[in-house]
């Protein structure tokens, strides 16, 4: 074997390798896309169907997205999880206990207000909400405590905050209430879908990753 052979073996071998990664990585991204696809075809199907009245039970597999209409009476206390909305700036999930006519307790994120509206008054009193069953998974080790002196949350945890506001563990994000709360934002019903985007990212960095491998080899041949 020639020296310039032996000395191709190793880029050859790397240049392979990493392009078989970055392959992975794209086919991976089209499985994601697959998925997350089915996801909002379901979710769109729920939220798009006639509201109905909140169900004695709920499932979280069978009711997620559940479209319902629940009217009842605001409590005073509410939790403020801070976030940001893009080209409108930072503020705070408001997120409320109602309580029903019968006494059933369940938690409402009635939507999002800006961080100089937190002072504001806020809603309060019989409204009637129209909505989708909601059970959030937003926590995870790197989710800070919430600050109590503050009451600043930094995710929506479900069962702190409804232990918290004394209710049930689940949770409605409000599409319209009535009657309508001034200075909020109504949460956006749409789901990202990007994935088609980051896998024709990494098989274009496949194709740029082989591109150098080969002018790699060139060199090292000449």
């Amino acid at each position: 074997m020639s020296l310039s052979l032996r000395r191709m073996i190793g880029p050859l071998i790397f240049g392979l390798g990493g392009a078989a990664i970055l392959v992975n990585l794209g086919l991976w991204q089209l499985s994601r896309l697959e998925w997350k696809t089915a996801l909002i075809n379901t979710e769109s199907a729920r939220m798009s169907a006639p509201p109905v009245s909140l169900p004695a039970t709920l499932d979280p597999l069978k009711d997620h997205f559940l479209h319902v209409e629940i009217t009842g009476t605001l409590g005073a206390e509410m939790a403020d999880v801070l976030t940001s909305i893009p080209q409108v700036g930072p503020g705070y999930k408001m997120i409320a206990a109602l309580e029903t006519p019968q006494g059933r307790r369940v938690l409402v994120d009635l939507g999002f207000i800006l961080e100089e509206n937190r002072v504001a008054p806020r809603p309060s009193g019989s409204v009637s909400v129209t909505g989708n069953v909601f059970w959030p998974n937003e926590t995870d080790w790197f989710t800070p405590e919430m600050d109590q002196t503050r009451n600043i949350w930094f995710a929506r945890d479900l069962d702190l905050m409804s232990a918290a506001l004394q209710t049930e563990p689940v949770m409605i994000v409000a599409r319209s209430i009535t009657p309508p709360v001034a200075n909020l934002y109504l949460r956006p019903s749409d789901r990202p879908n990007n994935h088609l985007n980051y896998a024709i990212t990494w098989f274009s960095l496949a194709f740029v990753w082989l591109g150098m491998t080969g002018l790699l080899l060139w060199r090292i041949r000449r």
